[in-house]
């Protein structure tokens, strides 16, 4: 027998769920409802045969009469379709009472033990689709994902700003101080680089007087694999014209309070043993006297790699005196930042789109900000003179993962771009955050592995 094409009218489990609630047991009420999703439990009795029915919304007790259905031809893991009436077993289970039950499709491979799920780490990751299948929380975790990137646009749409979308295969690459993955266009006959980040591109726009403009999409970086890094992962940027890195913390924090009421109804959080409250505002901090703080502070490279050997910290790879106070901040500082925190005022050296302070040139208008010890993004006040970007882009040409500069990018700023204010933030890692998961592999679908 043909398996059918098509299932329509279909409602989903939480709806019939919710007609059951007022039922007394053993009630039903008198219309039908149509169901569809895989058949992960069966209990006969008699005539009466019990099957588990789940989809995307959630899980509920089929009553079949198999005088009525006929026999239930149909094995673990078949996606099934069944009509019927809710109601509520004598035992006040709330229930579909099916009057006929299909397969829809043939399930041909054994299922891992559908009572405790798919538990091996390295499996869930390599097929995820079993991973989803027999795990309710791994299908809630990528539900509530996808809730968060939709308040996201719901916000940044209610306050005008325009998503747009940008070059992922980039002549040059920008924007970051990153390594990228390098590619070749046959017909071309030119190498192009996945982007690190999209935010030369989107500047341009600002240039051209879009004024607001975000995207959310795919970076990609040829780095560390990590509990928080992953080499394709999800960025949201944003740029907003006649604003500064001030007002772009205010609209961060409350973005961000706003996204965790509409997706948890709460602000208050749980990530690797910190309970945060993420409700505006976060605290501000200096960069400088948070490494003052820890007595780290000091301009001379020598004597800052000193103090960072003494405290058993390897500084063979870095190279000079940015990579080394960089790495003080991420080994002694953010750890520390449990508190919904945002860091500014990084030096210079770090800092090749920010504009400088007007009280010391030598840090920047820029911040990153943190929860529960992660950095989940990052923002400046942009430069948005071509000959000082030109002059940021000569000074970190020495690094090994610095940008390579973009004269076509300058030569945009010679136009004038407004006061600028723009962001970088890391869905992932929000993501995680707002799930408690406590690896990014959990809340990207299919994550990179090794082999």
């Amino acid at each position: 027998m043909t398996a059918a094409k098509r299932f329509p009218d279909r409602d989903d489990v939480a709806s019939v769920l919710a007609e059951c609630e007022p039922l007394e047991p053993g009630g039903q009420v008198d219309s039908i409802r149509r169901l569809a999703g895989r058949a992960m439990a069966r209990r006969g009795m008699g005539k009466l045969v019990f099957v588990d029915l789940v989809d995307r919304s959630g899980r509920i007790q089929l009553i079949c009469d198999t005088s009525k259905t006929g026999e239930l031809d149909l094995h673990l893991g078949d996606v099934i379709g069944a009509a019927g009436r809710p109601g509520k077993s004598k035992r006040g289970e709330p229930s579909l009472v099916a009057d006929s039950v299909e397969v829809l499709a043939s399930n041909e491979s054994p299922l891992p033990d559908t009572f405790h799920g798919l538990t091996d780490v390295e499996l869930r990751y390599r097929k995820r689709y079993l991973d989803l299948l027999m795990n309710e929380e791994t299908r809630a975790d990528f539900l509530t994902r996808t809730r968060i990137v939709t308040a996201i646009r719901r916000y940044l749409d209610g306050e005008g700003f325009v998503e747009v979308e940008t070059p992922v295969l980039q002549p040059r690459y920008g924007g970051a101080l990153a390594r990228p993955f390098v590619t070749h266009h046959n017909e071309l006959d030119a190498d192009l680089y996945l982007r690190i980040a999209t935010e030369l591109y989107l500047k341009r726009l600002i240039v051209g007087g879009l004024e607001r403009v975000y995207e959310i999409g795919k970076d990609f970086r040829n780095e560390s694999v990590s509990y928080k890094n992953q080499p394709e992962f999800t960025m949201l940027e944003w740029y907003e014209a006649y604003a500064d890195y001030r007002d772009t913390m205010v609209r961060i924090e409350t973005m961000l309070e706003r996204v965790a009421l509409d997706v948890l109804g709460t602000t208050v959080v749980r990530f690797r043993g910190h309970e945060v409250d993420l409700r505006a505002p976060w605290r501000r901090l200096g960069f400088v006297e948070a490494l003052e703080a820890k007595e780290l502070w000091t301009r001379d490279e020598g004597e800052l790699r000193a103090w960072l050997t003494e405290r058993g910290v390897d500084t063979e790879a870095d190279t000079d005196w940015a990579q080394l106070v960089d790495h003080a901040f991420s080994h002694f500082v953010e750890p520390s930042l449990v508190e919904p925190t945002m860091v500014y005022g990084q030096p210079v050296e770090l800092s090749p789109f920010a504009r400088t302070m007007d009280d010391d040139p030598s840090l920047t208008e820029r911040f990153e900000f943190f929860a529960a010890g992660m950095e989940l993004g990052n923002a400046y006040s942009e430069i948005n003179d071509a000959a000082t970007q030109q002059l940021r882009f000569d000074e970190q040409a020495h690094h090994v993962e610095a940008t390579p500069g973009d004269p076509d990018y300058v030569e945009a700023l010679s136009y004038g771009m407004p006061p600028t204010g723009g962001l970088g933030l890391g869905i992932d890692r929000l993501t995680m955050l707002l799930t408690g998961r406590e690896t990014i592999r959990d809340v990207i679908l299919f994550p990179a592995l090794r082999g």
